[in-house]
């Protein structure tokens, strides 16, 4: 067998393979006899058809499967003889099939890049710091109990916070459009559902109130024709409600699974949550930039079979957080372009990533692991139950596992790099994590 390989453009590669015609030519030959015992053909008794008449009806199909086996296993011994890795699926392309000649293809694909880490140790790293003050406690608490709010009608002018029950018609230069127009629907001022302007501009108002609000629809607004236009809105206030904050009690508390009967447990499983969820923020951001600096320092080609495949499953992944697991949508009628550029940085941190685990040799720390499963299974009712699955699943373990080895990457880079820290409020360090 010979073997060519030809660098083409970035990391794609064409090899060119010959086969001996007789590798070909021999295969075929033995599974038409093969094949000429067994079939049965009218005409003829079982295991008597002569070997002219099978070649003449089966062989062309049957060439063409032996061609296929001697592609996929001469494709593996060149890549093993040439010493290359593939990053997908080649294209192969016939350059000569004729029977009695050397079998001949051609196969078109990617390899990965070949990587020589930069040092890292002259990168500075800015690592923010924060703490769950009383503050943010009472804050946070105050923010569960309006999520759980109810709302009774006032006789009073309407404050943030209160819920507005209104009917409005909007026109821009004049004219009405669609979409501007709602009868009866409920608001709640400082929510954020209108566009900027138009919840302030009802600060004030009163049941029976008839307002008009000018505001301008944003210039990243999703409405293509309603990008930075002014528009009027005439507004009539039907009804105002109070909002009315539930009692901290034990009903309240059930609501977040948490069985407490005393204010100050319930604060402290609050606490517990909002410093587990911080500590996650902090460290979703220190690895976010950590490794964004070994990509800067780092230029490398990406082949496009593996950025490919990176969109496909952000695409699926984006169809089953907004559509739900059971959403019937083609991931394809998401545009690619949606995702290409945040797919191409992903693969090549991943590169990057593994490339720095095989310089240093780094392995699987097994007791981080059994840490890692035992603080997510800490959050549920039966911990030992959520242990048991994690290590009875080797799929989700493995998802474990890999994120270990990231975090042991990602000391071993701060270990190496200046980094210094600075203190951040609660509230900027949760903001982080988005």
């Amino acid at each position: 067998m010979q073997v060519s390989v030809e660098a083409t453009t970035g990391l794609e590669r064409q090899m060119t393979v010959v086969v001996p015609a007789e590798r070909v030519d021999s295969d075929v030959a033995k599974r038409v006899q093969d094949t000429a015992r067994t079939v049965r053909l009218d005409g003829f008794r079982p295991g008597k058809v002569p070997v002219k008449v099978v070649k003449k009806r089966y062989g062309p199909g049957i060439r063409q499967e032996v061609i296929g086996e001697v592609v996929q296993q001469s494709f593996y011994e060149a890549l093993q003889q040439e010493k290359l890795t593939p990053a997908g699926g080649p294209n192969v392309e016939f350059k000569n099939d004729k029977e009695g000649e050397e079998f001949s293809y051609t196969a078109t694909f990617e390899v990965y890049p070949e990587i020589a880490l930069a040092d890292f140790s002259s990168v500075e790293i800015e690592k923010s710091a924060a703490e769950v003050k009383d503050a943010d406690l009472e804050q946070m608490v105050d923010t569960l109990q309006k999520q759980q709010a109810t709302f009774e009608e006032a006789d009073k002018a309407a404050v943030e916070g209160d819920q507005l029950s209104v009917d409005f018609e909007g026109f821009i230069d004049g004219e009405a459009f669609d979409g501007g127009t709602a009868t009866g629907m409920d608001l709640v001022l400082g929510s954020n559902t209108m566009i900027p302007g138009f919840e302030t501009a009802l600060e004030g108002a009163k049941a029976g109130d008839e307002k008009e609000v000018n505001v301008t629809f944003p210039e990243e607004y999703h409405a293509e024709d309603l990008k930075g236009k002014d528009a009027k809105f005439n507004v009539k206030v039907n009804k105002v409600s109070a909002q009315v904050l539930p009692e901290l009690n034990e009903e309240f508390f059930a609501k977040f699974g948490i069985e407490e009967k005393s204010v100050e447990s319930f604060k402290v499983e609050v606490r517990k949550n909002m410093e587990r969820e911080l500590t996650q923020a902090l460290k979703a951001k220190l690895k976010e930039v950590t490794f964004g600096k070994l990509l800067e320092l780092n230029a490398i080609d990406v082949p496009s079979a593996l950025i490919d495949g990176e969109i496909d499953a952000m695409r699926r992944q984006a169809i089953q957080q907004f559509g739900g697991p059971d959403a019937n949508i083609d991931p394809n009628m998401l545009p690619k372009e949606m995702f290409e550029a945040q797919a191409e940085k992903r693969v090549k941190i991943g590169l990057l990533v593994n490339e720095v685990v095989k310089a240093n040799e780094l392995k699987v720390d097994e007791d981080r692991v059994r840490s890692t499963v035992e603080e997510q299974a800490a959050t549920y009712q039966e911990p030992q139950q959520v242990i048991d699955w994690y290590y009875g699943n080797q799929e989700m373990l493995g998802q474990i596992q890999n994120l270990v080895l990231e975090d042991q990457v990602l000391d071993l880079l701060l270990g190496s790099a200046k980094v210094s820290e600075t203190e951040v409020s609660y509230e900027h360090a949760i903001k982080l994590k988005g």
